[in-house]
């Protein structure tokens, strides 16, 4: 049976018309008019195939050019982080030291000569930094117990690291432009420094870096700030967030207010983290809506929304673009299929779905590290 329909989501996901677009036809960013080729988007996933020292590894090259070759229109890299302090965990690329471009401009020109467009995804892990990794305690945006970092708790950031970590991100991004990519993501979701910041629950500063969500997304917005004003015009800036991170009180009502500050900042997307596409949230779990639709329906096609989770075959990528969304990331697929992208243009296109094997995943690109690491999601490998 269709897995949608299987799902139980009936009439959610009924075409609304001819005039719909499909996962095969082409996009253009409305702002320096760069077109894709489709709407297939390698969303960012960890791998752990970086050098010790934060530059790219030829595995990891090779597992994105790899994904370029195989038809994606957008690749973006595995999250970077912007400062020593700010890595989660090993085998990470960095953004952070200018020994770093060499890989980087690598990277980014050949994706560039396989037809696709690049990103990197640039972030901090802020109380998800390990001490054991980076020699420093832990910072966020107040005093947390860091359950992931083993280290106890992190400590407050001060006026002046907030605006030092606020350049580091713009130094990041001018890194990445002399590198010769197409554009920068910043890393607004999963628990990490910024969406930290906009979590009420991790924020709790009475200064003007906390309060209600305008405060609580002053740090992300001077981030986009620093960034566009340090980057060329025809540089892409886009933002990913989770619309919801309950653990760390990241809730949907201020994702979408978030979301409308952003399409005010400028930037050219907004990718929205969704986990899974087909349940609603779950503030809501009666709203007929999904995720994608709360914020499509929200902001009515003032900015292009990328819409990532549990999305595996072409009908499920239509489904999401049907709820309003402009691009269809994923990753999971992306890691089993490196040319998933290839097939945008067919309606009936149905990879196989996990478990896979070691020996399929090592033709697919990926190295020993990293399917090492996909032991972790229950499932993925037989």
């Amino acid at each position: 049976p269709d897995p949608l329909w299987s799902r139980g989501l009936g009439d959610v996901y009924k075409r609304q018309g001819d005039s719909m677009a499909a996962p095969g036809d082409t996009f253009t960013f409305p702002r320096t008019g760069v077109t894709l080729r489709n709407r297939a988007v390698l969303a960012a996933m960890t791998n752990k195939q970086s050098n010790p020292d934060g530059t790219l590894s030829d595995a990891e090259i090779n597992w994105l050019l790899r994904r370029a070759e195989g038809g994606f229109a957008i690749v973006t890299t595995a999250a970077s982080h912007v400062t020593p302090g700010g890595q989660g965990w090993v085998g990470e690329m960095g953004v952070w030291g200018d020994h770093q471009i060499p890989g980087l401009t690598k990277l980014a020109e050949g994706i560039q000569e396989r037809g696709a467009l690049s990103l990197a995804q640039i972030f901090h892990g802020g109380m998800r930094a390990p001490e054991e990794l980076t020699g420093e305690q832990p910072v966020s945006a107040s005093e947390n117990p860091c359950t992931e970092a083993h280290c106890g708790h992190s400590r407050e950031l001060s006026d002046e690291e907030i605006e030092g970590l606020i350049t580091a991100f713009g130094d990041a991004a001018v890194r990445c432009a002399e590198a010769g990519f197409d554009g920068v993501e910043v890393h607004g979701a999963h628990g990490y420094l910024i969406c930290q910041f906009l979590g009420e629950g991790t924020n709790r500063r009475k200064d003007e870096w906390g309060g209600d969500i305008e405060s609580r997304a002053r740090f992300l917005l001077r981030i986009i700030e620093e960034v566009k004003s340090r980057v060329s015009d025809d540089f892409l800036v886009g933002v990913r967030i989770s619309p919801e991170y309950r653990k760390i009180g990241v809730r949907i009502e201020d994702s979408l207010t978030l979301s409308e500050m952003l399409v005010e900042s400028g930037i050219d997307f907004l990718h929205i983290s969704c986990w899974d596409c087909f349940i609603p949230p779950s503030d809501y779990p009666d709203d007929h809506r999904m995720i994608t639709e709360w914020f499509t329906e929200h902001l009515s096609g003032k900015i292009p929304i990328i819409s990532t989770g549990a999305i595996w075959d072409s009908s499920e990528a239509q489904a999401v673009m049907d709820q309003g969304a402009d691009l269809i990331g994923v990753a999971r697929a992306g890691i089993g299929h490196a040319d998933w992208g290839a097939h945008a243009r067919n309606p009936d296109y149905r990879p196989a779905r996990p478990p896979f094997t070691p020996e399929h995943l090592a033709e697919q690109g990926l190295s020993k590290p990293f399917i090492e690491y996909m032991r972790n999601w229950k499932g993925f490998i037989e």
